[in-house]
């Protein structure tokens, strides 16, 4: 792989710490959900980090795809649900990506995130690694 960009970040004090990138331009706090034995303080968790990221990302791919189909989208919506549980002695992602895409018939809505779920590099990555469902909602 050639680079075309690098994303940095770093975070301080794991799960309670704070979150920034080179730029400055994410800086945030986290908190533990209190699903997971926090307090659910102020503060974002890695969750739902990932979960914007993947979000966003599928988005661009599904946006790739449908224009390679010839198929012209309005206003898409992707989200991404991200679960985390135990697994053994310890812990396991799953990810629910669910599409809204008015105007799309459900049998084409579901064609572009099977396509876009091959393209996606949030989606090769993840490949193998944790459960991923896709799903179309209806409108």
């Amino acid at each position: 792989m050639t680079p075309l960009y690098t994303a940095t970040a770093s975070a301080t004090a794991g799960r309670t710490g704070k979150v920034t990138s080179s730029d400055n331009k994410l800086n945030l706090a986290l908190s533990v959900p209190k699903e997971l034995g926090g307090d659910s303080g102020a503060g974002t968790n890695p969750e739902q980090l990932f979960a914007a990221g993947y979000a966003a990302c599928f988005g661009g791919a599904l946006a790739l795809v449908a224009k390679q189909q010839k198929i012209t989208l309005s206003s898409v919506t992707i989200t991404a649900n991200v679960s985390i549980g135990k697994e053994g002695d310890g812990y396991k992602l799953s990810v629910h990506l669910e599409g809204k895409l008015p105007g799309i018939p459900s049998k084409d809505a579901t064609m572009l995130m099977e396509k876009a779920h091959q393209f996606c590099p949030y989606s090769k990555a993840t490949k193998g690694n944790i459960d991923v469902r896709l799903s179309v909602k209806s409108l």
